[in-house]
């Protein structure tokens, strides 16, 4: 028997609740679709999601990986590194250092930040408490190159840039939130005053070299290429259960029928089908939404929903939104904040704490970014509201 696992009672209280809310939810959906409808809307849904949306993420996910390697192997991150490093230490409280962290998971997904936590070169900027924040850093930033590229790639022309660019100082606010609120436990945890740093060193120093590929010019460009590329493809792959499965679940309770005949719904078992509850939902706290988020129609709600689970799937909303023109610029900005802060935070922060040999502060974690998801969109309305209006 293997010790290491976690074991419960073969049948407990969990497995009554489970079905009960199973049952619920699926026979809600029986209802009113019709189970053979149901059924099939899923199936169709599915695969409608991983055909058109998954394999668009997959090959944008491929360009920005090859871009960002091209990126990190001629000193461009580099050099943007040693741009806002020093302003690290005043807006975050944190040693110049973590900026390669917020970069490498812009340029990657959350968990790539732990990799650079285990690092003894790079740890050794950080004082104790400063460790554990950086799980909230780095997920702020998850995936944000793709996120971005994927929200610019929707428009027919040049007008979701700004949004997007918007968007992303959204994201900023909420990463600084989350990462100040966070300290606050941090720092009770490991009481403060006597945490150390291993090494006094500067900043500075970890960004003198940096590390290249073998041959000339040409061979270089040609390998991170394909290296960013493949890791484009792994990301791609990544996201496939994320999108097929949440994505399905999700948009079951955002859209409608496919037709109505004199109010009564028809349901075909086509795929995008639903029973259209989150709109009901988003109707109801619209007074709350609206000055906050600016949503353009109460569907918009699905994104931040489906954003706290995996920014992969919310990003599989986005298409159908923009055909039924469901969303503007304005959502589009929120979007990105959102997205790009939240990334899916609710099923990586256990494992990332946990990771960060931290795990009794995942709680703290989860509720510091929750505050910073929601700052990063609110923010983000509110420097489009000012950008519309010069």
């Amino acid at each position: 028997m293997d010790h290491g696992k976690k074991l419960k009672k073969a049948v407990s209280l969990e497995t009554f609740i489970f079905i009960f809310v199973a049952g619920g939810c699926f026979g809600y959906l029986g209802m009113v679709m019709g189970v053979d409808k149901m059924f099939n809307t899923i199936m169709n849904t599915a695969h409608y999601l991983l055909i058109d949306v998954v394999f668009f993420i997959m090959a944008i996910a491929v360009l920005a990986g090859a871009f960002a390697a091209l990126l990190s192997e001629f000193g461009v991150v580099a050099l943007i590194n040693k741009i806002i490093s020093p302003i690290i230490r005043p807006i975050y409280g944190l040693p110049g250092a973590a900026s390669i962290g917020m970069i490498t998971t812009y340029l990657s997904d959350n968990p790539a930040i732990i990799s650079l936590a285990h690092d003894n070169g790079f740890k050794k900027y950080f004082k104790d408490y400063e460790i554990p924040t950086l799980c909230n850093l780095g997920t702020a930033f998850g995936m944000g190159l793709i996120v971005s590229t994927f929200m610019i790639g929707l428009g027919t022309g040049t007008e979701f840039i700004a949004p997007v660019i918007i968007g992303n100082l959204g994201a900023v606010v909420g990463s600084v939130v989350s990462v100040r609120i966070m300290m606050i436990f941090t720092k009770k945890f490991f009481n403060a005053p006597k945490a150390q740093k291993s090494e006094k060193i500067k900043t500075n120093d970890f960004n003198k070299m940096r590390e290249v590929r073998d041959g000339n010019l040409f061979e270089r460009v040609l390998d991170a290429t394909l290296e960013g590329g493949k890791t484009g493809v792994e990301l791609g792959l990544a996201i496939v259960p994320g999108v097929v499965i949440i994505c399905t679940l999700v948009m079951l309770f955002t859209f409608g029928p496919a037709e109505t005949v004199n109010g009564v719904a028809i349901y075909t078992g086509a795929k995008k089908e639903g029973v259209a509850l989150f709109p009901k939902i988003g109707e109801m706290l619209s007074p709350i939404l609206n000055p906050l988020f600016g949503f353009t129609s109460a569907e918009a709600i699905a994104f931040p929903i489906t954003s706290l689970g995996s920014v992969g799937a919310a990003m599989g909303l986005v298409k159908d939104f923009l055909a039924k023109n469901l969303i503007g610029p304005n959502d589009i900005a929120v979007f990105t904040a959102m997205g790009m802060c939240w990334s899916g935070y609710l099923s990586t922060h256990v494992g990332m704490m946990d990771a960060l040999n931290v795990r009794k502060l995942a709680s703290k974690a989860i509720i510091s970014h929750t505050f910073g998801g929601l700052l990063a969109g609110i923010s983000a309305h509110y420097m489009y509201l000012l950008f519309t209006m010069l």
